[in-house]
């Protein structure tokens, strides 16, 4: 059976961009039973309402104090991921890197399910362009992120134009596809996800790429690309080691073995479990906005730039970071503290 893209000639380039989609990444686009937990009553006390256009995939609400909460949109599809997802996460994770007003970001999902990977029928519809040139897209890099489109890549936004050059895009050392997981890690303030319901494929790779991991206990992960044929492409090469045992990660990775966040959290993959994960996660911001912006920043550089590298470096760079910190402002007013005295912090350098 051949299968063909609605609407396009029936060349063999179209053909072959849809069998490879279907094959390459239909792991990310199962359509899964929806969960009976439906995740709004924690977010409803901390952020004001959300948008729910169809432009705005992914939105932005601010919680006070520095700290964001970023939310996937697209309930109504269990947050799979489009191209306009793809888009945004990219331009969103530029625009809170270079915010050094914000302090902590907060990642949750809307709805039923944290993200359920990608949707390929969106991908395969005219709506979201040639299916080749998607692929295309997610493969490629270096990359422009935002392809001609005449919406602002998906981000609840007061402007249209939010089309990023590549001059102004985060470090890209990956292709979009790898980019929307690992350049959580690019933004300097700590990202906590807020995992529920499901989180498969893609959605749990890009949970991954979050500093800290709060789920409830019920919550369903796993890696499929085993099923499909296929490796763990988004960065997990990456975010998995720094987790798991490499015995753990390769058992997971090779059946593709669906688990809770309690098992989850017993391999290492999530950070806990708690019944209010939205509520525990405002908690643990508010504790790290309390400490001092810049010492925040640099721990979160020193464990990602030392934790899988030789001992020599891990050395240098604790005593690099240290002098940047070492008579600061923020230093002072955190010392400050510890004598009664409220010294309030400064952005963070």
């Amino acid at each position: 059976m051949h299968i063909i893209f609605p609407g396009s000639p029936k060349c063999s380039g179209c053909k072959c961009a849809v069998i490879i989609m279907l094959s390459w990444r239909a792991i990310h686009s199962i359509t899964y039973p929806s969960s009976r937990h439906v995740f709004v009553s924690s977010m409803s006390r901390f952020s004001r309402p959300f948008t729910s256009s169809q432009d705005n995939v992914v939105t932005i609400a601010d919680l006070g104090k520095g700290i964001k909460h970023v939310q996937l949109n697209r309930p109504e599809k269990l947050n799979s991921l489009n191209m306009s997802m793809f888009e945004s996460i990219a331009n969103i994770t530029n625009q809170l890197r270079n915010d050094k007003s914000v302090r902590v970001v907060i990642l949750s999902g809307a709805g039923k399910a944290f993200c359920t990977g990608l949707d390929i029928s969106s991908m395969l519809s005219p709506l979201e362009g040639n299916p080749q040139m998607n692929l295309e897209q997610l493969l490629t890099r270096p990359l422009e992120y935002a392809h001609n489109s005449s919406t602002n890549g998906g981000i609840s936004t007061t402007t249209k134009d939010t089309i990023l050059k590549p001059s102004t895009l985060p470090k890209n050392i990956g292709n979009l596809v790898q980019n929307v997981a690992y350049l959580w890690r690019e933004i300097p303030a700590p990202v906590i996800a807020v995992l529920h319901g499901m989180c498969y494929g893609g959605g749990l790779q890009i949970a991954l790429g979050a500093d800290l991991r709060l789920s409830e206990p019920n919550c369903k992960l796993s890696m499929m690309e085993a099923k499909w044929g296929l490796i763990p492409d988004m960065c997990m090469s990456i975010t998995l080691r720094e987790l798991v045992r490499i015995d753990i990660a390769k058992e997971l990775a090779m059946t593709g073995r669906v688990i809770t966040s309690e098992e989850g959290a017993k391999l290492g993959l999530i950070t806990r479990c708690h019944e209010d994960p939205m509520g525990e996660a405002v908690k643990v911001a508010n504790e790290i906005v309390s400490r001092s912006p810049d010492a925040v920043a640099l721990t979160k550089r020193l464990f990602q730039e030392t934790w899988v590298t030789n001992e020599a470096d891990c050395l240098q760079l604790e005593t690099k970071l240290q002098k940047k910190l070492i008579g600061s402002w923020n230093q002072l007013a955190s010392s400050a503290k510890n004598f009664s005295l409220n010294i309030p912090y400064v952005k963070r350098k």
